[in-house]
């Protein structure tokens, strides 16, 4: 039996929100969704909703929702305004696909974790990265000893962004807004996926996997957030994750997590789904994975009962580190003669020289920054 679309309402369509357009474009074409209404500050082109019918379109999203009868709303609106309309709409009823990171404080988390359960709602968080078939294999690899005891995990990512990557919103690199908490660095927003996935793979992703986190943020930038970090997180069932990360990459680098055993390692290139098994003394192993569009999933789970990849309850240990990063001191600016400044495809863009290998090298040792011997590196408080 056909069952109809489920009706949908995107908040916050521009920026990521385009990403999030293409996607419900798609599932709209599979017959899985049917976009009912759009809320952002300013109305939708013919053109951008090409595809896509002709939704309602308001700034007002309780009202879109009241009037539209979504069953589900995609959140895509900026980090400080999560809790807000999430709570909205499941007050509403209405099930949630939720941008990452899902709020910025811990508060926040919690005050929106009850609202959701109260509602009696689902709610998915938005790390597509753990929509990857690989993540089950990975964790299936370590479950069978094929790389013997963990010693530990690490992450890297080494990407580019030019200044204006940072004016791209009102709210782009700051801690707070208008008093509101923000928190929009690089280990929390755009490299967030590199430690979520570390956590899910550790088998560590709720709040009270957490037992300890050391931080070191840096910017180069004219920003309050952090765009050159690391972190080393504790985790209940003794693992060690250890995560490096740049904004400030000499050449941009696809981010990996990297799980380290006494017989092997597991490497995740989790933009690319691509999986290499390395054993001592045989060739490495090459497999490429599917993915489940969390969209999708959603869709699954409010029709067939199909678990959520990513329930709110499951990003509470990643919520951990965004408490940490937004309660430790202003991030250390890196002095001139750490870094220089470059042309970018359209406007200047800051590089730390030597970062891309040592974002490797923090992955691979699982070390800090301090701990490799960096001269412009603090220890962490």
């Amino acid at each position: 039996m056909t069952r109809a679309p489920l009706p949908v309402v995107l908040a916050g369509a521009r920026g990521h929100g385009r990403w999030h357009l293409a996607n419900l474009r798609r599932l709209t074409a599979e017959g899985l969704v049917r976009l009912v209404g759009v809320c952002d500050l300013a109305p939708l082109t013919g053109a951008e909703l090409d595809g896509l019918g002709t939704p309602e379109q308001s700034d007002d999203l309780d009202a879109l929702l009241a009037r539209t009868g979504a069953e589900a709303a995609v959140v895509c609106t900026p980090i400080h305004t999560h809790a807000e309309l999430g709570l909205t709409a499941a007050a509403r009823g209405v099930h949630l696909l939720l941008e990452k990171p899902p709020t910025p404080s811990l508060t926040e988390f919690g005050r929106l974790s009850q609202g959701v359960a109260a509602a009696g709602v689902a709610c998915q968080v938005g790390f597509q990265s753990l929509g990857s078939d690989a993540v089950a294999a990975v964790r299936r690899t370590i479950a069978d000893g094929v790389i013997g005891a963990v010693r530990g995990i690490g992450a890297a990512g080494a990407w580019v962004r030019e200044e204006s990557y940072w004016r791209r919103a009102r709210w782009g690199g700051l801690r707070t807004l208008d008093g509101r908490d923000v928190v929009d660095g690089v280990l929390t927003n755009p490299l967030a996926h590199a430690v979520a996935t570390a956590l899910r793979i550790d088998g560590a992703d709720r709040a009270d996997d957490v037992t300890g986190i050391d931080l070191e943020l840096y910017r180069v930038n004219d920003i309050d957030a952090d765009d050159t970090s690391c972190a080393r997180i504790r985790t209940a069932g003794g693992g060690r994750i250890v995560t490096a990360v740049t904004l400030a990459a000499e050449k941009p680098g696809e981010p990996y997590v990297v799980v380290h055993g006494e017989e092997g390692r597991v490497t995740f290139w989790y933009k690319a789904d691509l999986v290499v098994l390395e054993r001592h003394g045989r060739p490495p192993e090459t497999t490429r994975y599917g993915r489940t569009d969390l969209l999708a999933n959603l869709v699954a789970h409010l029709r067939d009962g199909t678990p959520l990849i990513v329930p709110l309850e499951r990003t509470g240990a990643f919520t951990r580190l965004v408490e940490a990063v937004r309660t430790a001191p202003d991030p250390v600016r890196l002095p001139p003669g750490a870094w220089h400044t470059e042309p970018g495809e359209t406007g200047p863009r800051r590089v730390v020289p030597g970062i891309d290998d040592l974002t490797a090298a923090g992955a691979r040792d699982l070390a800090l920054y301090s701990e490799l011997g960096v001269p412009w590196a603090v220890a962490p408080r």
